[in-house]
């Protein structure tokens, strides 16, 4: 009886959060929180995050700078040298950004997970089966930025950034509440791919930011524009940036999600598995031993 009240509760926090999070005027509320947080205000921003350290456990001492101009500073804020070793294993995928493992290991085929029993398809979050395709039967793993982490993600390889798609999109939750209950969340969301080609064998992997209530911009270093909910287009976007592992490659407004694919051959290095913390630099996935993978043309 006690473990059936407590599975009760549990699921009726559950529900509240859930109502909270999702059942609001979600665009609006990101749209009013982009412009809050770019306001320039020293005051207001101290009140900001003092309030914010109220609810998550906000850690500020590897931060570049201490004092913030605005909410939106503080949100992107650059960390001191060395903050983030990187792992310089020619044979390593280093983590982007810092993040909590969610959903990660074999895509089966062209599906994945983003919780247990809500599969969706990779043509569904990369806008076209073309761009899936390299993927099939590849590696992948979900990488959660709560709200309190440091932003920005950085190169996981050695490589040259070729392509960007951008996919509007709506700005749901990506906690793992939502996940449970929202089909497809990913494929539904405000979104990015970019296809970096990495220097060490010639393999491409990709990169998903993923945006969310709150957070419905990415920056891109590689792109003169900020990709919003108000961005028109071009969606599809070639360029051609030179990365080397650990180079700052663009940032959140605030933090969400992002998934990294990686062609068959790939394997999920050491400890990485659901609910796992994860640093910036830190070893993602193991590229295949003998430095190859499949290998599909890009479209």
């Amino acid at each position: 009886m006690k473990t059936n009240a407590l599975r009760d509760r549990l699921l009726q926090q559950e529900d509240l959060n859930f109502l909270l999070t999702n059942r609001v005027p979600r665009i609006l509320l990101t749209r009013c929180m982009g412009w809050f947080s770019q306001i320039r205000s020293p005051l207001l921003a101290r009140l900001s995050i003092r309030i914010w350290r109220l609810f998550t456990d906000l850690d500020l001492s590897d931060a570049k700078k201490q004092r913030f101009d605005s909410l939106h500073d503080c949100f992107t804020r650059e960390l001191v040298p060395g903050a983030r070793p990187v792992d310089t294993a020619a044979d390593v995928l280093s983590s982007p950004s810092d993040g909590i493992v969610g959903a990660c290991g074999a895509v089966e085929g062209l599906d994945v997970f983003q919780a247990k029993g809500f599969p969706y398809r990779l043509q569904d979050l990369f806008g076209s089966a073309a761009a899936a395709e390299p993927y099939r039967d590849g590696c992948y793993a979900t990488l959660r930025l709560t709200s309190s982490m440091y932003h920005r993600f950085h190169a996981p390889h050695d490589g040259c950034v070729e392509h960007v798609t951008y996919l509007s999109g709506d700005t749901w939750n990506v906690n793992p509440i939502a996940l449970k209950r929202v089909e497809r969340l990913f494929c539904r969301n405000e979104r990015a791919t970019i296809r970096l080609r990495l220097a060490h064998g010639g393999q491409r992997i990709t990169l998903v930011p993923v945006a969310a209530i709150l957070v419905a911009s990415i920056r891109l270093h590689c792109l003169n524009v900020l990709l919003h909910l108000r961005y028109r287009g071009p969606n599809e976007i070639p360029c051609s940036a030179d990365v080397a592992k650990g180079d700052e490659m663009g940032w959140f407004q605030h933090g969400s999600t992002i998934i990294v694919f990686a062609p068959r051959g790939f394997t999920l290095a050491e400890g990485i598995a659901p609910g796992a913390a994860i640093r910036m630099g830190q070893a993602l996935m193991r590229l295949p031993q003998d430095g190859r993978a499949a290998v599909t043309p890009a479209s």
